[in-house]
């Protein structure tokens, strides 16, 4: 088990180096995002993820392949589960699977069309260490609009420590703000 997690490390600073040598702009969202600021606060309630999720403009997807695949990643475009269309993917070694590859999202455009707002936009990062990391007002936001059911973990996992809780509320509107009360009112899902 700590192979698979310091695998998943590895796999997120040398992505992050690369993107940063080639002058990409980009955030670590998803499962590490949440890692990283939930670890600000308490790192025994932190959850581990399998996958690497980058957000950056589809503008710069041309020069992120070409840093990726530098840094011995390879790209591949592979069906999304669950929903139409397909994601930019980039695996790590002959055995890799998607599963647990660098998975790209892209800024200001909705993952999902029934998604009610787009993702952050890059800019909306902080430096933290060796990568550049979502802010929490944007990675609030874009778990709020995704929603599914790991995301709502997500949600409650950032609650459980004290960094979102009810006087995050007026920050959000209509159906963000719906789902945050509702994820607030139910702390154990």
């Amino acid at each position: 088990m700590s192979d698979a997690v310091e695998n998943v490390r590895r796999r997120l600073l040398r992505a992050a180096a690369a993107l940063e040598k080639a002058g990409v702009a980009y955030a670590v969202v998803g499962g590490n995002a949440v890692a990283a600021w939930v670890s600000r606060v308490d790192e025994a309630a932190v959850r581990n993820t399998r996958d690497v999720n980058l957000l950056l403009r589809r503008a710069d997807l041309p020069a992120a392949i070409m840093a990726l695949e530098s840094a011995g990643f390879t790209h591949r475009r592979v069906a999304s589960l669950g929903q139409p269309g397909t994601m930019e993917v980039f695996l790590d070694g002959a055995e890799a699977k998607v599963r647990d590859a660098v998975h790209l999202v892209f800024a200001a455009e909705k993952t999902r069309p029934e998604q009610p707002e787009p993702n952050a936009a890059v800019e909306e990062s902080e430096a933290a260490g060796y990568f550049r990391l979502i802010a929490l007002d944007a990675l609030v936001r874009v778990k709020l609009s995704a929603f599914r059911d790991k995301d709502r973990v997500h949600l409650r996992d950032l609650a459980s420590v004290g960094l979102i809780g009810p006087d995050w509320l007026p920050r959000f509107s209509g159906e963000l703000h719906r789902r945050l009360a509702g994820i607030l009112a139910t702390p154990e899902g």
